[in-house]
């Protein structure tokens, strides 16, 4: 696995258990939050850089990126969507929209492949559906 996928997982992991806390995202907690969450998981060194950068990111811009996915998955609202799918899909997002050296292919490929991993089936089609709505709509 590379490094850049491991730490989209370990982003994925942590901004699950911060949903599922129905913890917020104020700046001034989520450094302690997160090196809190890297003590008690191993979360790899060498991966943790890119992964905290996704989560901050993820977090100073969660309304445009929750604004962008809720137009793109028609019927669905953000919160409703299940934890895993909605945290894919922000990872992929802020990639395709604040990551400039992250192709939205890639970014797409790489949502997908984790969510084959994380998600339910029916999820992957989903999450291709909203990422690639992203994609063509030029807002990346």
């Amino acid at each position: 696995m590379g490094l850049r996928r491991k730490s989209r997982e370990i982003a994925l992991q942590f901004l699950f258990g911060h949903d599922f806390q129905k913890r917020s995202c104020e700046p001034e907690f989520l450094p302690a939050e997160l090196d809190e969450f890297c003590q008690c998981f191993d979360a790899g060194r060498k991966a943790l850089p890119y992964a905290r950068r996704l989560i901050l990111g993820i977090c100073d811009h969660l309304e445009e990126i929750d604004s962008l996915i809720s137009s793109r998955s028609h019927n669905w609202r953000v919160e409703r969507m299940s934890l895993v799918d909605r945290n894919i899909l922000r990872i992929a997002a802020f990639e395709m929209l604040h990551i400039e050296d992250v192709p939205p292919t890639v970014a797409i490929n790489e949502a997908l492949e984790i969510a084959k991993r994380y998600a339910e089936p029916d999820a992957v089609g989903f999450i291709n559906g909203v990422l690639d709505g992203m994609q063509q709509k030029g807002n990346t």
